[in-house]
């Protein structure tokens, strides 16, 4: 009984104390932040809570996963549970960027990857990551990269040169074909 009696006292000085977090103590100095008691962010009563940036990580996770599907931001808003005009506000807001142009840049910047790694034609890369448009592709990628996707490819080394094959497959296709050792049987079977 005497725990219920002070569980509202902690949490009304913890209120207290995360609104005004310098508030004065009695000695005229700002309170330390050692002294301060926070109340944790989510719980509330018996009511938990998800902090709203959870629900913006989710809707990014997603940008990140899936940026070759054609995603939209009704697709994200709904992956956050937030309505379309809330979740892009919200989504600038924590990170700095809409969420259309998010999902732009990643896609620009794997089809930039793809440019440098692989011998595919432009319109293939373009489809590849999820645009549909040659044109605009171009444009998007030229405004980014500050080079056509041609260009661009043309100021990095051919993707062969990059092809590393690992040493083990290198022995084994580097083996002699007809294999000596297994005449014997053969010979004797005859």
């Amino acid at each position: 009984m005497r725990e219920a009696r002070g569980w509202p006292r902690a949490r009304k000085r913890a209120l207290r104390a995360a609104k005004s977090p310098l508030q004065e103590s009695t000695h005229g100095r700002p309170r330390a932040k050692r002294d301060r008691v926070v109340a944790p962010a989510h719980t509330l009563g018996s009511i938990a809570f998800v902090a709203p940036a959870r629900h913006l990580l989710r809707a990014k996770d997603l940008a990140d996963a899936r940026y070759a599907e054609p995603l939209g931001v009704d697709d994200l808003a709904a992956a956050a549970g937030l309505s379309r005009a809330h979740f892009s506000r919200a989504f600038r807001r924590a990170f700095g960027d809409s969420p259309h142009g998010y999902l732009l840049t990643r896609r620009l910047e794997r089809a930039a990857s793809l440019l440098r790694t692989t011998d595919n034609s432009v319109a293939e890369i373009c489809v590849a990551v999820g645009l549909t448009s040659v044109g605009s592709f171009t444009t998007s990628f030229k405004r980014m990269f500050g080079a056509s996707p041609t260009g661009y490819r043309a100021r990095h080394p051919p993707a062969s040169a990059h092809a590393v094959v690992p040493s083990c497959v290198v022995r084994a296709h580097g083996r002699p074909q007809h294999r000596t050792f297994r005449e014997d049987s053969t010979t004797a079977a005859s």
